[in-house]
């Protein structure tokens, strides 16, 4: 399946297709200098049937985990591409993960002003939500995505097949993406978590049409856009607080989401579809070390956080929260309404 983010200057095409990898020569011109950017987690399979298809390529590996979104990676992926002349002609190629998707971009956004950016991400969650949208960045200390860009790819390549090689529980991970994405937008895409097997690439899919729709209204989360923030407020601060080493972003997100779903029946279905996923529960936290996050937050401004809040699967309410509602929310818990 080939779907079209219509942009007005940064427009795309996403492949959604098994065994597409074996296909990036068709869908990507390979005809120049690529830099291949991957992580230690990545299957050395994957980034070798790509660069096969890349008769002028080099590999920059970095470490796996949220630690290599930072100034020294970036630094040094940086100085790898002024070491192989990488001029602006040449191309980046991520395969991997989030964390390689958004380093990757943000090298492609920067370097000599900016260059071509692929993207072909190899976990559920980052073919589901962040390879599509143009969201590049680094971290900085604790404080997650706080250096970034707007970097549209030429390209994305989503191959579910690639998917084998993940943990069950990175496909649990990423599938927390895709199930906010219904819990805002469609209930239908709710109802496949709920049936007897999962089908992944129908979630896939589905989660993909919805962010690209929501993309192509609002490139640069001036507005439509901050509904895909749903969960992230206080899972932002729980990944930041106490999951680096802990928890995973999808499962901090479901932590996140559970604090702004208004209808008990609802949360209920959800707790399901959370036992289901094998979910880790919220931790017992500090309110007030939350709160230093959620203030620090990129969606913060000034005494409030733009807050999305659910009362029916598939619809939306954004708020704007004070510090203190966020502090009553918090001590409430994410359990009791």
């Amino acid at each position: 399946m080939k779907l079209n983010v219509d942009l007005e200057n940064h427009s795309y095409p996403i492949y959604i297709e098994r065994s597409a990898i074996h296909k990036v020569h068709e869908y990507i011109p390979v005809s120049r200098k690529i830099a291949i950017i991957t992580d230690t987690g990545v299957p050395e399979k994957w980034v070798n049937i790509v660069k096969e298809q890349c008769p002028d390529s080099f590999i920059c590996t970095i470490p796996q985990g949220e630690p290599s979104k930072c100034f020294d990676q970036y630094k040094n992926l940086l100085e790898e591409m002024i070491s192989h002349n990488m001029s602006r002609k040449d191309a980046i190629i991520a395969v991997g993960g989030g964390v390689v998707g958004d380093l990757a971009g943000f090298v492609a956004a920067s370097y000599m002003r900016g260059i071509d950016f692929y993207n072909i991400p190899t976990t559920v969650l980052s073919q589901v939500d962040s390879s599509v949208g143009g969201k590049v960045a680094i971290d900085m200390g604790s404080y997650k995505n706080i250096v970034g860009a707007f970097w549209q790819p030429k390209t994305v390549i989503i191959d579910p097949n690639v998917l084998s090689t993940l943990s069950l529980r990175q496909q649990h991970n990423g599938l927390c993406e895709a199930l906010k994405m219904g819990l805002i937008l469609d209930d239908h895409l709710v109802s496949l978590f709920e049936q007897e097997t999962i089908d992944i690439d129908a979630i896939i899919t589905r989660s993909i049409e919805l962010k690209r729709d929501v993309v192509q209204q609002d490139e640069r989360e001036s507005n439509l856009r901050k509904i895909l923030n749903f969960g992230h407020t206080i899972g932002h601060a729980i990944e930041s607080a106490y999951g680096l080493n802990t928890y995973l972003h999808g499962e901090c997100v479901a932590m996140g989401m559970l604090f702004f779903i208004e209808d008990k029946t609802l949360k209920q279905r959800v707790l399901n579809i959370y036992k289901k996923l094998d979910l880790p529960q919220v931790p017992n936290y500090d309110t007030s070390t939350l709160l230093e996050y959620v203030t620090h937050d990129k969606k913060s401004s000034h005494n409030t956080v733009s807050t999305v809040l659910v009362e029916q699967s598939g619809s939306y309410i954004i708020k704007e929260l004070s510090f203190k509602e966020i502090q009553e929310v918090l001590e409430r818990g994410p359990y009791e309404k």
